[in-house]
């Protein structure tokens, strides 16, 4: 998943996790700093934090426009958060690494023990911010891309939570899904970090014309105007990043997703549940 080519000076390594740090100081891949996804969104809906507190975060670990930027996470749905976030703010070359921290273990690579590295901190992102804004829709985006033929909403969910058979979340009572959407799948029903439809065996991106093969099946088509979302952002994040490694311009991630859409009873959202 890390995309050809050679890596600009000056690129920055981040493991990202969230309220993972004792994991990280126990073992990381060398020269790595660490990221917490809580300084990328907060609650109640888990959404993106405001622009400029993104900003600062960036700044402080020398993450400029210009800066290659490599992810990876125990939870590699962590890392995918934070890459659609940079690319979101304008982050020109982001990549993740396949398969994340397991494969690099698994690949008998080094690790070492202690605290993050601490990158310098810069001043200017030295670009327009954010420079893809709709790379990211809110709730009044998604319910006004339901009602055109030449866009897509799409459920990055497990079966179980698709069809409304579970809420797949234990802070997430209401069951079902977003009336008009189109299942994209996910992984194993129970298993909210699961993507094993997008995944080889060993955790490994599936080939790229097996995931947009997947994706035609349920009308998911780069032709289209394409918004990813799950529960609260991670496993659509993988979505998108995956469409975006495969040249896919018009994407996009619903941000509040299943938590934001099932908790606005007053704004008159709706849900559908045992959809075929």
């Amino acid at each position: 998943m890390i995309a050809d080519g050679a890596i600009a000076a000056g690129w920055r390594l981040f493991e990202a996790g969230c309220g993972a740090l004792h994991g990280f100081t126990a073992a990381h891949i060398p020269g790595a700093g660490y990221l917490d996804t809580c300084a990328f969104e907060g609650g109640p809906l888990w959404n993106k934090v405001p622009d400029e507190a993104l900003l600062r975060v960036l700044l402080a670990h020398g993450i400029r426009h210009d800066t290659t930027v490599i992810l990876y996470g125990r939870n590699n749905l962590a890392a995918a958060r934070v890459a659609h976030l940079l690319l979101y703010a304008g982050v020109a070359d982001v990549r993740l690494l396949d398969g994340g921290f397991a494969a690099w273990h698994a690949g008998g690579y080094a690790c070492e023990a202690g605290a993050a590295h601490v990158p310098v901190p810069v001043t200017s992102f030295g670009a327009p911010y954010p420079a893809h804004p709709e790379y990211l829709i809110g709730m009044a985006e998604a319910r006004a891309l339901l009602a055109r033929p030449d866009a897509v909403l799409a459920s990055i969910r497990s079966e179980a939570e698709f069809l409304g058979k579970v809420s797949g979340y234990s802070y997430i009572a209401a069951r079902g899904d977003i009336p008009g959407a189109s299942w994209g799948r996910a992984g194993a029903d129970g298993d909210v970090n699961s993507m094993s439809a997008y995944q080889l065996a060993d955790g490994r991106m599936r080939p790229a014309a097996a995931i947009a093969a997947m994706w035609e099946a349920a009308g998911i088509t780069p032709g289209r105007r394409v918004a990813f979302y799950c529960g609260t952002g991670w496993r659509a994040s993988m979505a998108f990043f995956h469409a975006w490694l495969m040249g896919w311009e018009d994407i996009a991630v619903y941000d509040g997703g299943w938590l934001e859409w099932s908790s606005d009873a007053a704004g008159g959202a709706r849900c559908a549940a045992g959809m075929g």
